[in-house]
């Protein structure tokens, strides 16, 4: 399984750089996983967007899924070259006007995911978590069925418990990162430092801070997750960074 990263800011692109967005790849099957503003132009210096066989989002906020519009326009206005085959774009149905924008004629479909049961795409098994967000917003597992790896995905959430046992022994575990340790008050994602103490408590093998803020450096964001992690691998998100599991 490879993951391509091709956006990890939270709330708005920055310095010339996407919103969440990564490509998930195995056995030659294309998965675009969330789909923010900016993702598209990254997207095409890896692979034709026509190329992708599904897209998958984690839930509706605009950073993560802002080029959605776009990706669809470039399908309409290219997929004469693959017979009109439209590109299948899973969401969950909790929210039905976002997932209704997911079918546009000649180019998407739009598919509904079931959170409580596992979906089958391709080379992937992917398994849900409702997680804490002001809208539904689900983390997901991704197994690879014929290589054996596992890529978790917190998607956006403040820390919650469930997420150690969903993301135990993962290869990879890409977090929500939107706060350093001295955040106070109420807040709708993780800190550094929880997100060191999920992928300890996890055992996972590697962990990669993602959906990392604007204005804080990531140098300390690293450092603080590092020290909670103790053992584990810990990466900061970049842009193009190939990770294989």
């Amino acid at each position: 399984m490879k993951i391509t990263i091709l956006g990890f800011f939270g709330g708005y692109p920055y310095n010339g750089q996407a919103t969440s967005c990564y490509l998930v790849q195995s056995n030659g099957y294309n998965l675009l996983l969330d789909c923010g503003s900016g993702a598209l132009l990254n997207l095409e210096k890896h692979i034709d967007p026509l190329k992708l066989d599904a897209v998958l989002l984690s839930h509706y906020h605009n950073d993560h899924i802002a080029d959605i519009g776009v990706l669809q326009y470039y399908w309409q206005l290219n997929n004469l070259s693959i017979e009109g085959k439209v590109l299948p774009i899973y969401g969950h149905t909790l929210d039905k006007k976002h997932f209704a924008d997911l079918t546009w004629a000649k180019a998407t479909v739009g598919r509904a995911y079931d959170p409580n049961q596992k979906l089958s795409l391709g080379p992937f098994v992917i398994s849900f978590l409702k997680t804490k967000h002001p809208v539904t917003a689900y983390a997901v597992r991704i197994e690879g069925t014929s290589d054996g790896k596992t890529f978790v995905f917190t998607a956006d959430t403040d820390y919650i418990p469930e997420l150690t046992d969903f993301a135990r022994g993962a290869d990879v575990l890409m977090t929500d990162t939107n706060y350093s340790a001295n955040k106070k008050g109420p807040k709708w994602h993780m800190t550094s430092v929880e997100s060191g103490k999920l992928a300890k408590d996890a055992a996972v093998k590697k962990l990669i801070l993602t959906h990392l803020p604007q204005k804080i450096d990531f140098n300390l964001l690293l450092d603080e997750a590092r020290k909670e992690a103790g053992t584990i691998e810990v990466e900061v998100a970049q842009i193009d960074k190939v990770v294989k599991c």
